[in-house]
């Protein structure tokens, strides 16, 4: 990869093979594309491929999943066609298992616990809104949490997602009165200097759709000061 296409397309590459890319994302990068124009990792990952193996013509690169833009984190990418329906299948099936640190504005009631609520999403608002019983479009949402730290004014939480709704963790979160740093849209009283919430996409570990190998990967967290207090 030439320097000038690391400059324009920097990417951290976990684990690669020739099925799946699995990249850790910075706060400020977008999955796929949207009405920003601003460049995607999907796209970083083109270009990165491309270059690496001097591939002519249009490099296949298939989204699986999702992270929110203002998350940090793991994202898998597949490169052919065959891993991408198996491994949406598979996130389909919650038979990739990811697991979620989030630093928190409140230190929650129970040091641990799961969480069963009832999530409407708002399109128009792009925001979703946790309810304590079924009610009208909702969709049942389960996360379980545990704190693994905590300092004079923030939490870490680790958090497993047992369904996978729009914006879950940071609606979960909120609706038990711990909001998640920064997230403004949720309650945080205060959003973070770098624009990104305080929630990282920690580790995944899957089956590999065509070897059958587990695959099990982390990420580092991000490089600021509160992360490395609370994180290690």
């Amino acid at each position: 990869m030439t320097e000038q296409t690391q400059r324009l397309y920097p990417l951290k590459v976990i684990y690669e093979d020739n099925h799946i890319i699995i990249v850790s994302k910075t706060a400020s990068e977008i999955v796929q594309g949207d009405k920003t124009g601003d460049v995607p990792l999907s796209e970083m990952v083109k270009q990165y491929l491309k270059e690496k193996y001097q591939k002519p013509g249009n490099v296949f690169v298939g989204v699986t999943h999702r992270l929110d833009r203002p998350v940090s984190g793991l994202v898998v990418f597949a490169k052919t066609s065959k891993a991408l329906g198996r491994l949406n299948e598979m996130f389909r099936l919650n038979e990739v298992h990811k697991t979620y640190w989030a630093i928190v504005c409140r230190r929650p009631e129970e040091p641990e616990a799961t969480l069963t609520h009832w999530i409407v999403r708002n399109d128009k608002q792009n925001k979703s809104f946790a309810y304590g019983k079924e009610v009208p479009g909702s969709k049942k949402a389960i996360l379980s949490y545990r704190l693994i730290a905590s300092g004079e004014r923030y939490h870490l939480l680790e958090v497993n997602l047992k369904t996978g709704r729009h914006h879950q963790i940071r609606c979960q979160l909120a609706k038990i009165g711990c909001p998640i740093k920064g997230d403004l849209k949720y309650g945080a009283p205060r959003s973070n200097p770098d624009g990104s919430i305080s929630l990282h996409a920690r580790h995944i570990s899957f089956v590999h759709p065509v070897s059958k190998e587990v695959i099990d990967v982390i990420a580092e967290t991000p490089q600021d000061n509160l992360w490395k207090a609370l994180g290690g």
